[in-house]
């Protein structure tokens, strides 16, 4: 198996995009948290994405953006669950990584995914980490949603992306409760305004998503039939 018949079979499941990585670049992996931790085996991370559709962004309610948000989590779960089924027709051992799910670290004080996503795919090349905290890739720049598998085979790595953010900092200027001031977003307090019930609706809700409208790399070439003017 290579790495290109590896991304084939990834595209079938209906990824956009693919990337590889292996275990030598997750050196900088928190304590606990890196793919070893989950799956001593492994030998390689395989990182894909599916779009986001950005007209989500242009809606003047929240519930477009919510209700695809929580839909494409178990989709994501489903090709990461499919593929490591798939692969295991080849004898080879791939373990899926949730899309959405997290746990507290106690030793940072944060929640974590059992491996970050967001680097794992920028490990794996599909992108960079803003400062936003998100990733931005060259197609369809920060709207995209993550999944991985952990793979116990030597897989050829993908080239990694050069960054692309220049730290304007309309992100940190434009999010409503500073959560961006400091080099490490404080994951409570975006949460805290982002997610929740509104009352007056009686619905939960993503209410804030102004550090991704307002980036100047959240679109990507793919998006571009978008005008920018409209996010703002």
């Amino acid at each position: 198996m290579n790495s290109q018949k590896v991304k084939e079979i990834m595209h079938s499941f209906g990824a956009d995009l693919c990337g590889i990585a292996d275990i030598s670049r997750f050196s900088d992996a928190p304590k606990g948290y890196h793919p070893l931790d989950v799956f001593p085996a492994c030998r390689s991370v395989i990182t894909f994405g599916f779009r986001f559709p950005v007209g989500t962004l242009l809606c003047k309610t929240p519930i477009p953006y919510t209700r695809v948000r929580n839909s494409i989590t178990p989709k994501m779960d489903a090709i990461a669950l499919d593929f490591c089924m798939e692969m295991e027709k080849y004898e080879i051992a791939c373990v899926p990584i949730p899309t959405n799910e997290s746990q507290w670290d106690q030793n940072t004080g944060r929640y974590r995914s059992i491996i970050s996503l967001k680097h794992a795919a920028q490990a794996s090349g599909l992108g960079t980490i803003g400062r936003h905290s998100l990733l931005i890739t060259p197609e369809y720049g920060s709207m995209i949603w993550l999944g991985a598998v952990l793979c116990d085979q030597d897989l050829e790595p993908d080239r990694l992306k050069e960054p692309v953010c220049d730290n304007c900092n309309l992100c940190v200027n434009s999010c409503p409760v500073h959560a961006l001031e400091n080099p490490e977003i404080d994951q409570q307090k975006c949460w805290n305004y982002a997610f929740g019930d509104d009352e007056e609706i009686q619905s939960w809700r993503i209410q804030c998503h102004k550090c991704r409208d307002i980036c100047p790399y959240n679109l990507g070439s793919k998006n571009s039939f978008i005008k920018k003017q409209f996010l703002l």
